[in-house]
């Protein structure tokens, strides 16, 4: 069984508006549905319909979708986790999630998130093409993100959450924040990734239901300062950056290490997450780790 990638966020905003102009102007993402008060777009360097949902109304996650190799697997991810409990499951139908395949949701109660397994979506092409495609496209204006990367979700009971992405899904734990390196520590966040990327989700302990972030890849440090650069011509307000993490050493977000099953877990105990946050000032920035949705 093989989690591709996390294919879509689906999340609310006060303003669909302004989220268009930002979604579609600075970063920019390419719109390819508007219906019912929710907007679709796309990276450049994506194939399927969208990576992003947009919805009018409140703030914060309304579910997460993960694409699987092979319709079997949702056979698969059903029935663990239907053993797992501790979940609500059921299947989905094909047309439920505009241009997404029949697939499986899961609700897990514990962070209070939701989760859809999927094999397939419309594909609507690479804005480079596939025969002999440049290697970006010449009209990319504003941040040119190429594609949905991974999310941070918060939750109280991260644990469980943990072992069922584990158990059920297949990932592995690539890094982890704990207290301490006692016996017993108490698990402050977990990184967990499917394949290669350092990470496609990160579980942080805190109040049910929220969401921290969902970050889309950039190339590399450059890209990261041209980001930077169109976030301040935008007036969008920028709260940490351009930096460095030291967990998962991404640049927030750029690079990263590659990550293999067999590669040791990284711990980072509390008394040193300021380097693991903030890796060049070392000091914690309240609104980071207190602001979320």
């Amino acid at each position: 069984m093989t989690i591709l990638r996390m294919g879509y966020v689906q999340a609310r905003v006060t303003d669909l508006g302004k989220a268009r102009d930002h979604d579609a102007i600075t970063l920019p993402l390419y719109p390819t549905a508007e219906e019912d008060g929710e907007l679709y777009f796309k990276g450049w360097d994506e194939w399927d319909h969208h990576s992003l949902v947009l919805e009018q109304g409140g703030v914060g996650a309304v579910k997460f979708g993960f694409k699987v190799e092979k319709v079997a697997d949702l056979d698969g991810i059903e029935a663990r986790a239907q053993a797992f409990g501790d979940c609500t499951v059921t299947r989905m139908s094909a047309g439920e999630n505009r241009e997404v395949s029949d697939g499986v949701r899961v609700h897990l109660p514990c962070i209070d998130h939701t989760f859809e397994f999927y094999h397939s979506m419309t594909a609507v092409g690479l804005e480079v093409g596939t025969h002999n495609p440049d290697a970006f496209p010449r009209h990319l204006v504003g941040i040119g993100a190429p594609m949905l990367d991974h999310a941070l979700v918060i939750g109280e009971d991260i644990d469980t959450a943990a072992r069922f992405f584990m158990e059920v899904t297949n990932f592995y734990t690539t890094e982890r924040a704990q207290t301490d390196l006692s016996d017993n520590p108490t698990t402050i966040a977990y990184w967990l990734s499917s394949m290669q990327k350092v990470h496609d989700i990160a579980l942080l302990r805190g109040q049910n239901g929220k969401l921290h972030h969902f970050a889309f890849q950039t190339r590399d440090w450059n890209d990261i300062l041209h980001a930077a650069d169109i976030f301040a011509m935008d007036d969008v307000p920028i709260d940490v950056g351009p930096t460095r993490h030291g967990i998962t050493r991404g640049e927030t977000f750029a690079g990263g290490y590659t990550s293999y099953r067999d590669r040791p877990t990284v711990i980072w105990t509390a008394d040193q997450l300021a380097k693991g946050i903030f890796y060049h000032a070392r000091e914690i920035k309240e609104s980071f780790t207190t602001v979320y949705t």
